[in-house]
């Protein structure tokens, strides 16, 4: 079983989306038994939160249903993920720091690494405090990136 954590700031927005995404798609390749798929945040503000409305909103628009319940990052996360991936550098930077053992540093990437260069980004943008187009946008790199992740992972 191949264990995957998605991790943004504060696991309302960009790494809850990306939880979903992956889900769907996984399941969507019969592949959801060999998969386990979960997000965080390394900020606790918003625990047990729904992702923000917004993404909720415009991933329904997608067919997408974003149920998870924020959480933060927990010291046993680097033992019981064989991967986790942050959305942007401050993130990975938090996550490192973090990490318990060397061994646990090298299960750290970055989200972006997955994504085409066509968006012109090396980290996936926070939309909180963008408009509609923002959300737009970090789904379409997600959606791209977790076909690429998922194409690895094989």
């Amino acid at each position: 079983m191949k264990k995957i954590l998605f991790v943004c700031l504060g696991n309302i927005c960009r790494s809850s989306a990306a939880d979903e995404i992956m889900r769907v798609k996984v399941a969507e390749a019969g592949l959801a038994d060999e998969f386990e798929i979960d997000s965080a945040g390394t900020y606790g503000g918003h625990a047990g939160d729904l992702p923000d409305p917004r993404m909720r909103a415009a991933g329904a628009r997608r067919g997408y249903r974003f149920t998870h319940r924020s959480r933060k990052v927990r010291s046993d996360d680097f033992e019981r993920f064989d991967l986790l991936l942050a959305m942007d550098d401050s993130v990975y930077e938090s996550l490192s720091r973090l990490a318990p053992t060397v061994e646990a540093l090298q299960k750290l990437e970055r989200m972006a690494d997955y994504i085409p260069a066509h968006f012109g980004f090396d980290y996936v943008p926070d939309p909180y405090y963008e408009g509609a187009e923002g959300f737009e946008l970090v789904l379409n790199m997600l959606e791209e990136g977790c076909d690429t992740l998922l194409g690895r992972l094989k």
